[in-house]
């Protein structure tokens, strides 16, 4: 009688200890995916889920957003520029079942995606495109890499394009570029000013010319003007303007 009792309690402890293998913890961003003799049956959600032990498998699968670098790749642009690019691409599980089933690893095939679209987008795109319509690159390479990735069951957030590295002497032809340009503006900038300066000159001759009393005032005023600033003797000719009015008396 007791024997029987011992072997019923040995065989209920296996039976509970059978049964308490099959218990399992998801965390709040992790989905479950359960394969039944080789078959996918469903996906658990968070939670304290129980699959059936030696027949169930269950594949964890995170849903957060990944953040994966993109290795430096050797570019040549469409205007025959050899540059060296590196991004960083952002993506998320959607659907885990996909990503259990229809790739074998969806991290580094994703990766080994965005490699590949960042050399042939970037192909197509001339340097100046690539230095200053960043936004417009980055757009493209995230619609491009999510449609392929989409299948997967995985969607691409963004990818951002970090950082360009040009040759040494591409480096310094646009040194010189940005050096020529600004000369130019500032040539452009004095001309202007000349120009505004050589009108108001003009404007002011005008204006003289009607009224010759003008031309004696401001003679005089520079006089004022020269013995203030300067303490010197200063030797000027005096116009015989000034001394007609003396003369016809």
């Amino acid at each position: 009688m007791g024997v029987s009792f011992m072997a019923t309690g040995i065989v209920l402890g296996i039976v509970a200890l059978i049964l308490l293998s099959g218990i399992r913890i998801l965390n709040e961003y992790e989905r479950g995916v359960i394969f039944r003799f080789g078959r996918i049956i469903t996906s658990k959600t968070p939670g304290i889920r129980w699959i059936i032990p030696f027949v169930d498998r269950m594949v964890r699968m995170s849903t957060r957003v990944v953040a994966t670098d993109v290795p430096p790749q050797d570019v040549i642009t469409r205007d025959n520029v050899s540059v060296k690019v590196n991004a960083v691409i952002y993506f998320k599980v959607m659907d885990p079942i996909k990503a259990v089933i229809e790739v074998e690893n969806y991290l580094y095939a994703t990766s080994q995606m965005s490699q590949t679209t960042l050399r042939s987008v970037l192909g197509q795109s001339d340097l100046d495109e690539l230095l200053s319509q960043r936004e417009n690159i980055n757009q493209r390479l995230q619609t491009i890499i999510d449609t392929h990735t989409d299948p997967w069951g995985v969607k691409v957030t963004a990818v951002e394009v970090k950082h360009v590295d040009l040759p040494q002497e591409m480096q310094r032809a646009m040194a010189k570029q940005a050096e020529a340009e600004r000369e130019r503006r500032a040539k452009v900038i004095n001309a202007e000013g000349e120009f505004q300066a050589s009108k108001r000159l003009a404007e002011a001759a005008e204006i003289i010319s009607k009224n010759p009393t003008t031309l004696q005032l401001r003679y005089l005023q520079t006089l004022a003007e020269i013995a203030t600033e300067n303490n010197s003797t200063t030797i000027f000719p005096l116009p015989i303007d000034l001394l007609t009015a003396f003369m016809k008396k």
